[in-house]
């Protein structure tokens, strides 16, 4: 429009790096980081993380170079979120429950120019460094962070005390520039290296505290792993709000209750294994929450009886759904004040729904061969997908597979759902996870809801088994709470009062459950397992 101008007096990029530079400012003096009898002011924070920027620039980490990271929840790992970016470069974190060699395939792909690893992983990480070796590759400079109280050299602490507080940002050019490389878990086939932007963390960011009742000066408890979506974008969030971040190194269910009351959290966030874990908590760990605290819960759709129980204990369940190709959570199940008065159940089967999109991104459920959305209905079975800004640039070195996951301009997730009348998404299941039993489709999120109300059941998880006659049938693999029993013909029997017929469990195995770091059973591992069963009671 005639005398319009785009100049650095209306635009500039947008970046989290911001959300730090404000709080040292307005929140200066309140604590930013605390873990164990250590605390951290705002004001500290900003000039541990300028003092570490400049030190990596001194090892001759350049723009877009990636640094990786190899730790649990603590202040390092805090600080590398701000740190990398200021410098310029691309933020890495790695999965602390990889094997040497998985790490060493990241590392490799990522072309990681430093890598920091805390002092519990250290086996870990020279193990991969000497897999690279072996191929050739060039290997990254690691350096260790140890804690405080250790009498171990700590790299990480002698390269803030060698960098310069005064250190000047580099603020990226573009707001898409990459600040995050992200590994997906590889639930379903390999792990792929999601590019995050400036831009849609920055994004994300202000989306997680609008949707998470996030008010100025929360304080956060950290049980979600940073290193999984940069701790669901909460990294930056918190820093948005100057509200306190609470590490912890391991996640117990004392831990949570000692924290909570300690530390007056206010939020916190988990798969539906840490709710689980926290209802399951013997009496003598459990402490009454100063108040009610906000819970945050994504993946795998916590079951209702989960719901009623947090809800017991005082905690406001806040459920929200994504992926690590959208930031993390890019929808949430929006809670209506009418719903209130529903009962109990009720209440718990609505918030069980992965809800509708945040204000960052769209997100639809469309028949993936037509892209045509499918009727609000709460029946017909689309693929949920999602456009807008906060889904990622792309997979890292490999435009096929973003291609393939962009295509007719959505992001296809792979997971099937529907949409009921009120425009709320309900998750049905992955696409590869779906039971056709005589040409019947088997929701295996349905089946496990109803296994997990069995008062014995603390996980569940339900994949398809070959059947010779039905194509296949439903296997599911149990594990009970401790000091609990129950047999194989008392789950099949418990369902077959909840469920139509044709899916019935024909096969109960208990065994505990293989996952994720992230708290996200892994059915392919169980796929082969029923797979296995199959071909051996063939040939009895």
């Amino acid at each position: 429009m005639e005398g319009t101008v785009r100049s650095s007096a209306n635009y500039a990029p947008l970046t989290p790096i911001t959300f730090l530079e404000r709080s040292a400012v307005v929140y200066a003096d309140r604590p930013s980081v605390v873990y164990g009898s250590r605390t951290y002011t705002w004001r500290q924070t900003r000039q541990r993380c300028l003092r570490l920027a400049s030190a990596l620039c001194n090892l001759g980490v350049n723009r877009r170079d990636v640094v990786a990271v190899l730790a649990p929840n603590i202040p390092a790992m805090y600080e590398l979120h701000f740190a990398v970016p200021m410098a310029g470069a691309i933020l890495c974190n790695l999965n602390t429950r990889l094997d040497s060699s998985m790490i060493s395939v990241l590392l490799n792909h990522s072309g990681a120019k430093v890598l920091f690893v805390d002092d519990q992983s250290l086996e870990l990480a020279r193990g991969a460094l000497e897999l690279l070796s072996q191929s050739n590759a060039t290997l990254p400079l690691m350096l260790t962070i140890s804690d405080p109280q250790s009498s171990r050299a700590n790299d990480y602490e002698s390269l803030i005390r060698s960098g310069d507080q005064d250190f000047e940002i580099k603020w990226p050019a573009d707001e898409c520039e990459p600040i995050s490389l992200s590994y997906t878990s590889g639930t379903t086939s390999g792990p792929k290296g999601v590019v995050g932007t400036h831009r849609g963390a920055y994004l994300n960011s202000i989306a997680a505290i609008l949707l998470s009742d996030m008010p100025a000066m929360p304080v956060y408890l950290w049980l979600v792993p940073m290193f999984h979506c940069n701790g669901w974008c909460f990294t930056w969030a918190v820093a948005a709000q100057g509200g306190t971040n609470v590490c912890v190194r391991r996640v117990t269910a004392t831990a949570i209750f000692d924290s909570i009351a300690l530390h007056r959290v206010t939020h916190t966030g988990g798969a539906p294994t840490v709710l689980n874990s926290i209802i399951n908590a013997p009496a003598s760990v459990r402490k009454p929450l100063p108040h009610r605290v906000c819970m945050i819960t994504g993946g795998a759709a916590p079951p209702s009886h989960v719901l009623l129980k947090m809800e017991e204990l005082g905690f406001k369940v806040i459920h929200q759904y994504g992926l690590t190709e959208t930031y993390a959570p890019a929808a949430t199940c929006t809670w209506k004040p009418e719903w209130d008065s529903l009962p109990a159940e009720e209440r718990a089967r609505l918030s069980s729904r992965q809800g509708i999109q945040h204000i960052g991104v769209e997100m639809d459920v469309k028949d993936p061969a037509t892209m045509r959305s499918v009727p609000a209905d709460g029946a017909t079975m689309g693929e949920v997908m999602f456009r807008g800004n906060t889904v990622m640039s792309g997979y890292y070195k490999d435009r096929k597979a973003t291609d393939a996951a962009l295509a007719g301009g959505w992001f296809r997730t792979g997971d099937l759902g529907v949409r009921h009348a009120d425009g709320y998404v309900q998750l049905k299941d992955r696409s590869k996870d779906v039971i056709i039993s005589g040409g019947e489709n088997i929701s295996t999120i349905e089946v496990e809801s109803v296994i997990f109300g069995h008062p014995a059941v603390l996980e569940a998880a339900v994949v398809g088994r070959p059947d010779d006659h039905w194509g296949e049938t439903p296997c599911a693999f149990v594990s009970l709470k401790e000091g609990s029993q129950a047999t194989a013909e008392e789950i099949v029997s418990y369902c077959r009062d909840r469920l139509s017929r044709f899916m019935v469990p024909k096969t109960v195995v208990f065994e505990e459950l293989p996952k994720t770091s992230t708290g996200k059973v892994q059915k392919f591992v169980l796929r082969e397992k029923a797979k296995a069963m199959t071909i051996i009671s063939s040939r009895l």
